[in-house]
C-alpha cells in the first residue's frame, strides 16, 4: 500500500487528522478551537529540535501567540504540572498544544486540566467519583501531536503522573482531558532513534494485548486491540530496521492510538508492575512493558489461552496455538533487541531484595491497572511474577 493513501479525517473518539506532512495545519486546527495563544507542551529533548521550532514558527506566522514549555522528566511528576501551569498563566494562553512522546503528552494534558482548578492536582487521581470536582469550565482546549508510537496518550482521557513524594505514579482523569483534535503525522516520528522505536512500539502491543485478555464485557474495544496487534505484527520491526519508511510509521502511529482507544476495555498486570518499577526507578515505561509482557502473559494462561489462540490466526501466525504466539512475542522482543530480563536494566538487586520485591508487589495490587486483569493477582502472586521477570525466568 503506498503511504500516500495513509490519510484521513477521523472522529474516533478524537478528531483526528492522519497522514504525512498534516503538522502543517497545527495553526488552523488551534484556530478552529478558538485558541489564539497556544502553550506548547514538550519535553527538553524534543524542543531543541527544529521540529518543535518550525511548529512553532508556523503558529506564529499564523498570528497565534504560540509559547513553548519543556520542563518534563521522562516520568512526569507533580512538580512538571505545576511549573507548566505557572507558565500558562504568566504567557496569558489559551489552550494548550501537547507534543511529544508519552511524557509530554500526558504533562500537557494534565496542565491543561489543572489550569482552572482550585484543588491540588491529586484531588483528581483516578479514584471512585473523584474526576467530578473537576471545574469543567476551567480545563483548556487540547491539540495533541505524538511524535513517537506507543503512549496512545493522545486519544486518552487521563494522564500517568507521578507522585514523586510518594514514589507512586497516579492515574489523572477527566473525560475533557481527551483532546478535541488530534495531528498523526508519521514525518515527525521518522527521527526516533530504533532503541525508542522499539520500546514505544511493545508499548503499543501491551495496550492493544492487555486491553483484550481485559475480563470486561467491551466487544468494540476488544475488535480495535485485535487489529492494534496485527498492525504491529506487521509493520514495528519495519519501523525500527527502516526508521524512514513512512508507512510503517504512519501504522504504528495507528497502532498507538488503537491500543490507548482499546484499553479503555482495561489495562493488567504488565502496567500495574511496570507503574510502581518506573515510579521507583525512573525507568523507561515502554521497555518496562515489553520486557514483562511474556511472563504476564504466562501467568495468565489459564484465563486467556482462548483468545490468545484466535488472535494468533487472525494476525496470520503459521502456529496459532498459545504457545505459537508466545514465541513470536519473544522472537520480536529478540529482533527488536528488547532485554529479557529486568536485570539487563539494572534491576539485579531486585532478586535478592524480598523487602523492595514485596513493597512492588503491594504497590501492583493497588494500582488502578490491576482490576483489568484476567485474574486478581495477590501481592504474593505478583512478586513471584517480579521475580521470574527480574532473573529472566519463563
Amino acid at each position: 500500500m503506498s503511504y500516500q493513501n495513509l490519510t484521513g479525517n477521523w472522529n474516533y473518539p478524537s478528531s483526528i487528522r492522519a497522514g504525512a506532512g498534516r503538522i502543517s495545519e497545527l495553526a488552523e486546527c488551534c484556530k478552529s478551537l478558538g485558541i489564539t495563544a497556544p502553550l506548547l507542551v514538550t519535553d527538553p529533548g524534543l524542543a531543541a529540535l527544529p521540529m518543535v521550532q518550525q511548529a512553532q514558527n508556523s503558529c506564529v506566522v499564523a498570528g497565534l501567540n504560540c509559547g513553548v514549555f519543556s520542563q518534563i522528566k521522562a516520568n512526569p511528576n507533580g512538580k512538571n504540572v505545576e511549573d507548566g501551569v505557572a507558565a500558562y498563566k504568566a504567557g496569558k494562553h489559551d489552550g494548550v498544544i501537547a507534543f511529544g512522546g508519552g511524557s509530554g503528552l500526558d504533562a500537557a494534558k494534565a496542565i491543561a486540566l489543572m489550569v482552572g482548578q482550585d484543588r491540588p492536582l491529586w484531588d483528581f487521581e483516578d479514584v471512585a467519583d473523584n474526576w467530578t470536582r473537576v471545574n469543567e469550565s476551567g480545563v483548556a482546549p487540547i491539540v495533541a501531536v505524538p511524535t513517537t508510537a506507543g503512549t496512545g496518550s493522545e486519544v486518552g482521557r487521563a494522564s500517568v503522573i507521578t507522585d514523586q513524594d510518594n514514589q507512586i505514579k497516579r492515574i489523572i482523569f477527566h473525560p475533557k482531558m481527551l483532546p478535541s483534535l488530534v495531528i498523526l503525522d508519521p514525518e515527525l516520528t521518522v527521527g526516533l532513534p530504533a532503541k525508542v522505536t522499539a520500546a514505544t512500539g511493545m508499548d503499543a502491543l501491551s495496550h492493544n494485548l492487555e486491553a483484550l485478555c481485559s475480563p470486561f464485557y467491551h466487544p468494540m474495544a476488544a475488535g480495535i486491540a485485535v487489529e492494534g496487534i496485527r498492525l504491529v505484527k506487521e509493520h514495528l520491526a519495519t519501523a525500527v530496521a527502516d526508521g524512514n519508511n513512512i508507512e510503517a510509521r504512519m501504522q504504528m502511529l495507528l497502532a498507538s492510538s488503537m491500543g490507548a482507544t482499546a484499553f479503555q476495555k482495561g489495562l493488567g498486570s504488565m502496567h500495574a508492575l511496570a507503574h510502581p518499577l518506573g515510579a521507583i526507578y525512573d525507568a523507561h515505561h515502554g521497555l518496562l512493558n515489553a520486557i514483562l509482557m511474556p511472563y504476564v502473559l504466562q501467568s495468565n494462561r489459564a484465563f486467556i489461552e482462548e483468545r490468545i489462540e484466535r488472535t494468533a490466526r487472525y494476525i496470520g501466525l503459521e502456529n496459532s496455538s498459545f504457545e505459537g504466539f508466545m514465541r513470536w512475542v519473544l522472537a520480536l522482543r529478540e529482533q527488536l533487541g528488547i532485554p529479557h530480563s529486568l536485570s539487563e536494566i539494572g534491576l539485579a538487586d531486585l532478586a535478592s531484595d524480598q523487602s523492595q520485591l514485596n513493597k512492588i508487589a503491594v504497590m501492583a495490587t493497588e494500582d488502578p491497572s490491576a482490576s483489568g486483569n484476567p485474574v486478581q493477582y495477590s501481592a504474593e502472586q505478583y512478586a513471584v511474577i517480579l521475580k521470574d521477570a527480574v532473573l529472566g525466568k519463563l
